[in-house]
C-alpha cells in the first residue's frame, strides 16, 4: 500500500519537473534564434563606429578601437534627400490609404447595398495583381497625369495598390462592430458619415494601426515603383542605398554603409515600437469575423 501511495505522490513531481524541461527547452531554443537574429544588427552598428581603416571584413566582429561618427555623417549627408522622400511619401500614402480603406470598409460591412459583395470580391482581387502586371500601364497613367518621376506620383502609386488590403482589414474589423450600435445611431437620426465619425471612428484605432503599419512599411522599402516610377529628384532612401552599396568604388567605406543601412531601417522600427501594441490587437480582432 505504501509503495502505491509513494508512486502516486512521485507522479506529479515528475510531471513537475518534465515540464521545468521542457520550458527550459523553449528558453533555451529562443534565446538561441534571438542571438542568431542580433548577430548582423551587432555587425552593423560597430562597423558603422569605426574608422575607414578599420572598418574590414575580417575584423568585422571585433569592437572599434576608436568609436568615431563619420560613416553615421558621411551616410547621412549621402541618404538624407531619400529619406526626406521616403517620408513624404510613406506618411501620405499611408494616411490617406487607411482613411480610404477604413470608409471603404465601412460601407462594405454596415451600410450593405446592392453589389455589395461583388465590389468586395474585386477589391479582393485587386490584392493578387502583382506589381510588374500594371507597371507599363500605370507609368503610362501617370505620364498622361504629368505625375511620373514626381513624389505625388508615388504617393498614388502605393495608395492606389495599398486600398484593397486596407479595405479588407478595415472590412474583417468593423464587422465585429455589433450592428446595434449602428442601428441606434440611426434611430437618433445620424447619417452614415456621422454615425461612421461619432461611433465607428472612435474604436478603430487598432485596425488603424495594423493598416498604417503595413502601408508605412510596404512604401517606405518599395524599390520597384521608385525605380520605374521615379526620377532623381523623387528616389526614396531605398534606391539611394543601392546606387551606393553599387557604386564600385575601389576603396569601400564599409563603415558609411553600415550606418547607411541602419538609418534607413530606424523608421520602420521607430513605428513598430509606437503602434506595435495596437498591431496584434488589431489582427486578432479582424481574424474573429469575416
Amino acid at each position: 500500500m505504501s509503495a502505491v501511495s509513494g508512486a502516486v505522490a512521485r507522479a506529479p513531481r515528475q510531471r513537475t519537473a518534465g515540464a521545468r524541461a521542457m520550458r527550459v527547452l523553449r528558453f533555451a531554443l529562443l534565446l538561441a534564434f534571438v542571438v542568431l537574429f542580433l548577430i548582423p544588427v551587432y555587425v552593423l552598428v560597430v562597423t558603422s563606429f569605426k574608422s575607414l581603416q578599420e572598418a574590414d571584413p575580417s575584423t568585422a566582429w571585433d569592437l572599434p578601437k576608436h568609436w568615431g561618427l563619420d560613416g553615421w555623417r558621411a551616410a547621412w549627408s549621402s541618404l538624407r534627400p531619400g529619406l526626406e522622400n521616403s517620408v513624404k511619401i510613406a506618411v501620405s500614402g499611408s494616411l490617406i490609404s487607411a482613411v480610404l480603406g477604413s470608409l471603404n470598409g465601412y460601407v462594405l460591412s454596415k451600410w450593405r447595398f446592392p453589389g455589395a459583395d461583388a465590389v468586395f470580391t474585386l477589391f479582393l482581387f485587386g490584392m493578387f495583381i502583382p506589381y510588374q502586371a500594371v507597371m507599363i500601364p500605370l507609368a503610362g497613367l501617370l505620364t498622361h497625369m504629368q505625375l511620373v518621376g514626381t513624389i505625388r506620383g508615388l504617393v498614388l502609386a502605393h495608395v492606389v495598390y495599398g486600398i484593397p488590403i486596407c479595405t479588407l482589414i478595415f472590412r474583417n474589423y468593423y464587422v465585429t462592430i455589433p450592428n446595434e450600435l449602428i442601428e441606434a445611431a440611426r434611430v437618433d437620426g445620424a447619417g452614415m458619415l456621422r454615425t461612421y465619425w461619432s461611433v465607428v471612428r472612435p474604436v478603430s484605432g487598432p485596425a488603424f494601426a495594423v493598416v498604417l503599419i503595413w502601408q508605412f512599411t510596404s512604401a517606405w522599402n518599395d524599390f520597384l515603383f521608385a525605380v520605374f516610377l521615379g526620377a532623381p529628384d523623387s528616389w526614396p532612401v531605398t534606391v539611394l542605398l543601392n546606387n551606393t552599396a553599387g557604386s564600385g568604388a575601389a576603396a569601400v567605406n564599409y563603415s558609411q554603409q553600415m550606418a547607411e543601412a541602419l538609418l534607413a531601417s530606424l523608421p520602420t522600427l521607430l513605428v513598430y515600437l509606437l503602434l506595435g501594441r495596437f498591431f496584434m490587437r488589431g489582427l486578432m480582432a479582424g481574424a474573429l469575423k469575416g
